[in-house]
């Protein structure tokens, strides 16, 4: 930008900004746009955002008005712009001021970013004084929310305080002319974090876990090794076969070489993880493309600022081992996202695992000596560093399953805390989700926090990461919420935590059904305008408690934020066991069997089925004896799964429904094929009724048909009940907008059927685009609700 003579003083204007205006450059960007107009003043941050004093020509202030919006950093995202004319005050220069706190006010805060280009560049050359330096910054990238205390955005208030910068991080520091100008993590070599290599056996040599001597060897930085040593040995140590602890932005992850058969089965053995699939870090777009079909939109996301991990069709002449994500067509894979991934990978030279740091359904694990103790049966080796983490935040997950429409799986890193923004101002409300994938949602003003993935909450330590996190965006967000929601399902621990805060703070309590909220998150993802009224919902997933107190799941719902009307269901079946019915899909399938059809036919998969637990089964669902009835569809998928002989047990969540989904191939595959069912009226409700189904598919099996025909089948039939369940309820109210939901539409072959088969018919169809349609975004619907019902 051409700087301008500086004119006499005609008139001055007070600016306040909000929005992502802090750790994204935007200050330095006022400090030189000021400059070029020949403008003086200053700019500073506050507890709200940026506020600017601005004085100069007329003409000039127009320009530096208008070019704040349509210049600003690339990682700003401005909210408001204020604008008030006042008196000259006669400055002589313009300046950056020290931050000022305001009590009470908040700002949005930027999430964490990726490398950029121009750090990347300096990171690889020889004559760059950060030429290696793991933890390379500027104000266009690097940690943001994970070292963040308190606003405003200061070094004092993140967890770079203890390093001091050198000379030469203190000049760029102050120089407006550096991208460094005001970039909070600036550090290299001589005065930044460092790493360090600890191997298992090193380890056997230190006293107990959890010892002083050990706190000691997780947090004591050795000096006689230099950060790109430590880099070699750590990939040295992973070509070889180990299994490496790395720390990186919001906890650590465990890494092993993606092609190596024996790697990939003892993570799968020391995590106590058979079968879910786990997620790949490769160097470089033309790599992940060798490994998988990359569309145009994934290869967006996948080089994004946020770089989340992205779900791609897995190529056939792949070098990464099947056992990565067994029984599946897809994987997960990320670009890195740090300078150290970056160097990592490029010394290794092949795709890694990079999955959470963790046992099973446990919280990311985030510090040095919490790694220690948590990973130490995991990792034959841990590198660490010693920039400590504020908030514990796991990789997002994307997928792409309509074109020009990817959605969210897992929504973390890069992303939160992010708000969903909204055109209507909310109460403070907090929200807090289901007992799987939870997140929680806080709202104010007109924005909704939803929260980082904080995990199943089914132990302790999810429980304390979720309070320790609510805890952290009440603080970051100052506010403290009027009112509280949560789901129906009284065993809850989410629900727990909402009844026993409620109480204890005298705060009113917002019990929402489960599939109400998934609806009424799919119209907050869409900003869905309150005067528009109800849509036609369709909550399809695996469990949720119902107002009747069975479980739902198959859901034809009309529903608006305040109200939902249960319109129809899937057929009542009994769920022998329970939840438990869940990890054994082969006790489903049988149950459907006996109690659709009674005689239980001759199919393959009985082979697997003992005759006493048969026996037991059959018993169980003809007295009702700890058999819930379910209108799950979740659960039929797992039944026809079962049925099929594909999974009759499961390690995780959805297995069973997943790979019935990876046998039924593409939707170009022939869709006439469909299976009988009706709809019928059952005490004012239509119910779809799945006895001929049921009947229909065991003749197709033993018919001897390919299982991979029948489940395609059995899809294009579940896309046209969703399809004539619509049409009746568009006959019945008038309504013409769809709006799909739940954990079964992540399923990529339901989703396009439907979608495709409802715009045939002329609906216009509501899916997520900022939140999971899992009960990753359900904390967002019961926030909705609970706003507009406390309204009413």
């Amino acid at each position: 930008m051409k700087t301008v003579a500086i004119s006499n003083v005609q008139t001055a204007k007070h600016i306040e900004i909000t929005g992502i205006v802090q750790g994204v450059g935007f200050r330095p960007f006022v400090y030189n746009l000021a400059v070029a107009h020949g403008l003086h003043g200053w700019v500073r941050n506050t507890s709200a955002g940026v506020e600017i004093e601005v004085e100069g020509s007329l003409e000039a202030l127009d320009a530096f008005v208008d070019q704040l919006t349509t210049q600003a950093p690339p990682l700003a995202r401005i909210e408001s712009l204020s604008v008030t004319d006042i008196s000259p005050n006669g400055y002589g220069e313009f300046l950056i001021l020290e931050s000022q706190p305001q009590a009470g006010a908040y700002q949005l805060v930027s999430p964490d970013i990726a490398t950029c280009a121009d750090c990347l560049r300096e990171l690889f050359d020889p004559q760059d004084r950060r030429y290696g330096y793991p933890f390379i910054n500027c104000t266009n990238c690097g940690p943001r929310f994970t070292i963040i205390e308190d606003i405003p955005y200061d070094r004092p208030k993140t967890t770079m305080r203890d390093f001091t910068m050198c000379a030469e991080c203190q000049a760029e520091y102050e120089n407006p002319a550096n991208r460094r100008f005001h970039a909070q993590p600036n550090a290299c070599p001589v005065c930044g974090p460092h790493l360090w290599l600890v191997e298992r056996s090193e380890l056997i040599t230190l006293p107990p876990l959890g010892s002083h001597a050990l706190s000691n060897a997780a947090n004591a930085v050795p000096q006689d090794r230099k950060d790109k040593e430590v880099i070699i040995a750590a990939s040295q140590l992973l070509k070889q076969g180990a299994i490496l602890a790395l720390k990186g932005l919001g906890g650590f992850h465990l890494a092993c070489d993606a092609t190596n058969q024996d790697a990939v089965r003892h993570l799968r053995e020391r995590k106590h993880r058979p079968h879910k699939p786990f997620a790949l870090m490769m160097p470089s777009l033309d790599d992940i493309q060798r490994h998988c079909w990359v569309t145009p939109e994934e290869a967006a996301l996948l080089t994004s600022p946020a770089s989340p991990i992205v779900l791609l069709r897995w190529r056939e002449e792949s070098s990464v081992v099947r056992d990565v994500a067994p029984n599946n067509r897809y994987l997960g894979v990320m670009l890195p996202y740090t300078p150290l991934h970056h160097l990592l990978l490029r010394e290794v030279g092949r795709p890694l695992v990079m999955t959470s740091g963790n046992l099973s359904e446990e919280p990311i694990a985030k510090d040095n000596d919490e790694a220690l103790r948590r990973l130490a049966s995991l990792a034959d080796a841990f590198l660490f560093h010693n920039r400590d983490i504020y908030a514990r935040y796991d990789d997002s997950v994307w997928f792409v399953p309509l074109p020009g429409q990817p959605q969210p799986i897992r929504r973390a890193r890069g992303y939160a805390p992010n708000p969903v923004r909204l055109s209507f101002s909310l109460r403070n409300i907090l929200a807090c989700g289901a007992e799987l994938k939870n997140t929680f949602c806080l709202t104010r003003d007109q924005y909704a926090f939803v929260s980082q993935h904080i995990g199943d909450m089914e132990n302790l330590e999810t429980l304390e990461h979720f309070e320790a996190t609510v805890k952290l965006y009440e603080h970051l967000f100052r506010t403290q919420p009027e009112m509280l929601a949560c789901d129906l399902h009284p065993d809850y621990l989410a629900t727990r935590y909402a009844r026993e805060r409620a109480m204890a703070e005298g705060l009113p309590l917002f019990e929402v059904q489960h599939h109400h909220a998934h609806i009424a998150s799919c119209l907050a993802d869409n900003d869905w305008p309150l005067e528009a009224g109800p849509v036609i919902g369709v909550a399809l997933d695996g469990t949720g408690l119902g107002n009747d107190e069975h479980i739902w799941g198959g859901e034809f719902l009309i529903a608006g934020y305040s109200s939902c009307e249960r319109f129809g269901h899937l057929q009542y079946l009994p769920l022998p066991g329970g939840d438990a019915a869940t990890r054994k899909p082969y006790r489903i399938a049988f149950g459907y069997l006996h109690y659709c059809l009674r005689e239980i036919p001759a199919l393959p998969f009985l082979a697997s089925v003992p005759a006493q637990e048969a026996e037991i089964i059959q018993q169980m669902v003809d007295q009702g004896i700890n058999t819930p009835l379910t209108s799950s569809c979740g659960r039929l998928f797992d039944a026809v799964s079962a049925l099929l002989g594909i999974c009759l047990e499961t390690s995780y969540e959805a297995q069973a429904a997943i790979e019935l989904e990876m046998i039924a191939g593409d939707i170009q595959r022939d869709r006439g094929k469909q299976y009988p069912f009706s709809i019928d009226a059952d005490d004012g409700k239509r119910v779809v009724h799945l006895e001929t189904l049921l009947a229909a598919l065991v003749q197709d099996i033993q018919a001897g048909k390919p299982p991979s025909e029948i489940a395609a089948a059995f899809h294009n039939t579940m896309a046209e009940i969703i399809v004539q369940m619509s049409l009746l309820m568009r006959e019945e109210t008038g309504l013409n907008t769809v709006a799909l939901s739940g954990g079964c539409f992540q399923n990529r072959q339901l989703l396009r059927l439907a979608v495709e088969d409802l715009k045939k018919q002329g609906f216009r169809i509501l899916v997520h685009r900022q939140v999971p349609c899992n009960d990753g975004g359900l904390s967002l619907g019961q926030a909705m609700i609970a706003h507009f019902q406390s309204s009413q």
